[in-house]
């Protein structure tokens, strides 16, 4: 049960913007019993090939990590996007309000950008200009 209750207070880290999300991956892994080690030492905690995190990555409103690798165009925020969101692509991306990169833009992440997104979004475009 104990890490239950870790799982809810790495849930209000991640709400307040504290931590970000790819260190709540790391530390999530070794909560669950999972091994960061491999033969030749540390893995997931320092990003080696077998545990690269994905270029745009964001805790959705149904409290789950999503992510996209090498993201192109318009693309749907799965599980309702919002919280934490980290943009480690080359450009920025431009966070829409409605399905399919409609309505009101929410905000426009440059690259290297984590932020918090509140309410929601629920679709993000990749390469924008900006």
């Amino acid at each position: 049960m104990r890490s239950t209750s870790l799982h809810h207070a790495l849930r209000g880290l991640v709400r307040s913007g504290a931590v970000p999300v790819l260190l709540l991956a790391a530390a999530a892994g070794s909560v669950s019993g999972a091994s960061a080690h491999a033969a030749d030492g540390p893995t997931t905690a320092l990003g080696t090939p077998s545990a690269v995190a994905p270029d745009f990555q964001y805790l959705g409103t149904d409290d789950q990590a999503h992510g996209f690798t090498s993201p192109k165009g318009c693309l749907a925020a799965k599980g309702g996007g919002g919280r934490a969101v980290t943009n480690r692509t080359r450009g920025s991306v431009a966070l829409y309000r409605e399905p399919g990169c409609a309505g009101p833009v929410v905000a426009v992440l440059r690259p290297g950008a984590v932020v918090q997104v509140r309410p929601y979004f629920a679709s993000a475009r990749f390469g924008i200009n900006g």
